[in-house]
């Protein structure tokens, strides 16, 4: 085992879990859990503590607020409370009226279900990136968010790496190149493999951990 392998092992071995699984997420190409992620993906991409974020889409979650219907159904007060809850008091406000208008958007034009949204890009990713990005509150940063978890279950996506996760993957030493860093991790869920780095980019002791271990 080379060097960028044993960190790769390190870095998987400690740290190999995705925001989704943290937020108790079993992602499926079902609606609802994709729904979820979605919603997870606008509250990680404010400029907040992605632990805040994540108890925050859990609060939803036990509100009920996990499908498009109920969450534009819910009385806008009801959403802000949920978000404070989870400790995310700084966007509340903004960020439940983008959750209202967000699952209005999703009912009407997607019947609430993003694997239409999936199909409609055509296995073109630039195209579903762009496509997300309707989505109010999901900016480029949102919707590398959702992909980066999404591959998990939409393969046609894989491998997919955004710019933060490349970040934490410079930090590391690491090729800065999907499929470099696909091939590197064999037998590794390019999605895990992701999440992983991107919390090397967020957070400089995990990389210094994993570093050390490797050595």
């Amino acid at each position: 085992m080379d060097r960028d392998e044993r960190v790769v092992h390190e870095l998987v071995s400690e740290y190999g879990r995705t925001y989704a699984e943290e937020a108790g997420i079993r992602l499926r190409d079902t609606p609802q859990p994709l729904y979820r992620l979605l919603v997870l993906s606008l509250l990680l991409s404010a400029r907040i503590r992605a632990s805040v974020a994540v108890a925050a889409a859990r609060a939803l979650h036990e509100e009920r607020l996990d499908s498009p219907r109920r969450m534009a159904g819910a009385p806008w007060q009801r959403r802000v409370d949920a978000l404070g809850r989870g400790g995310y008091r700084r966007y509340d406000e903004r960020t439940a009226t983008q959750l209202g208008d967000g699952a209005e958007l999703l009912d009407e034009r997607w019947g609430g279900d993003l694997r239409r949204l999936h199909r409609e890009a055509g296995g073109d990713t630039g195209e579903l990136r762009r496509l997300l990005q309707e989505e109010p509150g999901i900016g480029p940063a949102g919707a590398d968010i959702f992909l980066r978890e999404a591959q998990r279950v939409w393969p046609d996506v894989a491998p997919y790496f955004d710019g933060k996760a490349l970040a934490g993957a410079g930090r590391l030493g690491l090729p800065e190149d999907p499929e470099r860093l696909a091939r590197l991790a064999s037998g590794t869920e390019p999605a895990v493999l992701a999440a992983a780095l991107v919390r090397a980019a967020l957070d400089k002791q995990v990389a210094e951990d994993c570093l050390r271990r490797a050595a």
